[in-house]
């Protein structure tokens, strides 16, 4: 959903402050990082902790690190004793960037930090899921839910990022993107999946909300 500046700032200024370390952070990656806007930013930085906070998870896995504002985000939202994330990153020369922060931030010993590719990843992870949250390579979302779904408990969750994809899954001229069509397909797959509830929600480029039934 797009929000003018004002809108924008007035939501900012009526949420709790973004912590002083995911400020550093977020200053940090617009400064050195190519692509600043995958960051998830403070908005949704503040919505990933609340609903940790509320879902109260012991396991956490998260595909697509980036910088580490997600994670970190998430494990400020970590109230079990001995509740981890595992964090799945394909770009392993961001180590050197996310490490500090990690460690800055008071959260290293909570989160684990894996690089390589998800999808050979994932069956490695000898673990059930009580919360996964989606954002790595849109072209292979179908793939990750396949992955997914059987390491997700029972009145689990997942969430999906990018779902709307800057409105592209609605123009036709869009569709045959394979960006597009992996989001395309994704959003077909949950749709069709009566093993979970769903809902869209429509904050900033779409989160999919799935809760796997009992």
């Amino acid at each position: 959903m797009e929000y003018s500046i004002e809108l924008e700032q007035y939501i900012l200024d009526h949420i709790d402050d973004e912590s002083d370390v995911l400020k550093e952070l977020n200053r940090q990656t617009h400064i050195k990082m190519l692509q600043p806007r995958m960051l998830s930013g403070h908005v949704q930085g503040q919505i990933l902790k609340m609903l940790v906070q509320m879902i109260a998870p012991t396991n956490v896995l998260e595909i697509g690190t980036y910088t580490g504002y997600s994670a970190i985000s998430m494990a400020q939202g970590l109230e079990k004793e001995g509740a981890t994330i595992d964090t799945i990153e394909i770009n392993d020369e961001l180590e050197p960037f996310v490490k500090p922060f990690l460690e800055k931030s008071g959260f290293d010993k909570k989160i684990n930090l894996h690089f390589g590719d998800a999808l050979e990843v994932i069956p490695q992870l000898d673990k059930m899921y009580d919360l996964v949250f989606i954002d790595g390579d849109k072209r292979v979302y179908p793939e990750y839910y396949d992955l997914l779904i059987d390491k997700v408990r029972p009145g689990g969750y997942i969430l999906a990022d990018n779902i709307l994809w800057d409105g592209k899954i609605v123009q036709e001229l869009q569709k045959n993107d394979r960006y597009t069509k992996g989001i395309l397909d994704f959003n077909d797959q949950v749709k069709s999946d009566d093993r979970v509830e769903k809902v869209i929600l429509p904050i900033r480029d779409g989160i999919f909300l799935i809760r796997k039934k009992h």
